[in-house]
Parts: structure tokens; sequence; C-alpha cells
């Protein structure tokens, strides 16, 4: 019976492991990059990108057009440390994730709040990475805009 007992626990929290191992174990990883940027964490925003990871933003101007901009993790980290804990409340839905072996892929609706104040919407895409040390965000590409909100 000790023996049943003892098999039946590691069953279960292999399972488990491997409940986790997947989809959740994603979203984890960019829920923290949120919970990280609310407490304005940049050491722990850091932690959650690869080393060569790239950000960008889509914006649309009607006499510019679109244009892309480009940022790195320690600009990125360098604003999130600046604002004061608490004014960067990003609200994701997480629409789709797809998983390939180390390859993950996410979209994320969001809406944008400072000081409890709308500032705009827009989409996240979201490319990461499954290492050693677990999943990395790769790549960020998000919209921006102030109206036409899910």
């Amino acid at each position: 019976m000790k023996h049943f007992i003892i098999l039946l626990t590691l069953v279960l929290v292999f399972i488990n492991t491997k409940a986790q191992s997947g989809e959740d174990s994603v979203k984890a990883t960019i829920n923290a990059l949120f919970t990280a940027m609310k407490n304005a964490d940049s050491a722990t925003v850091k932690t959650l990108f690869n080393s060569n990871a790239m950000l960008q933003t889509i914006s649309e101007h009607p006499q510019k057009g679109t244009t892309v901009q480009t940022e790195t993790v320690d600009a990125f980290a360098g604003i999130v440390g600046k604002m004061p804990k608490g004014s960067c409340d990003e609200q994701i839905v997480f629409e789709g994730v797809k998983i390939d072996g180390a390859l993950a892929q996410v979209w994320t609706p969001y809406k944008f709040y400072y000081n409890q104040q709308f500032s705009h919407c827009g989409v996240n895409a979201f490319q990461l990475v499954r290492l050693k040390d677990g999943w990395k965000i790769q790549y960020i590409i998000d919209t921006r805009r102030k109206d036409n909100c899910k």
C-alpha cells in the first residue's frame, strides 16, 4: 500500500508538471512581464527576455502612413523602472497561444491604463523561445490606438 501511494503521488506530480510546461508556462511568463511593469520592476523585466530580444510598435499616422519603431529591452526596462509603482496597468486577454517545440506565439489584445486613466489599446504579438531556464520573450510587436478598442 505504501508503494502504491508513493507511485500515485509521483504520477500526479508528473501529470501536473506536464500540464504546467506548455501553454500555462508561456502565459505565466507574459503575465510576469505585466506584473513587473505594474511594480516598476525593471530588473525582473530584463530577466523575462532573451538576451537579443526586440520590441517594436506599429503606428499609423494620417500624414506619415504606417511606421515601425524599435526599442531595446534595456531601454524598455529603463522606462518601466522610472514609472511610479502601480501607475502602469496593461490589461490583456489571451486570444491565442500556439506552441511548437521551443517556439511559442501568443496574441493578446490589451487596454493600457496609466494612473488608472485609459491611455491606449491595441494588440501584442509575442514570440517566445524555451531555453534551459524556461520561456523567454524573444520578440514583441504591438499596435497602439486610442479608439476602436474591444
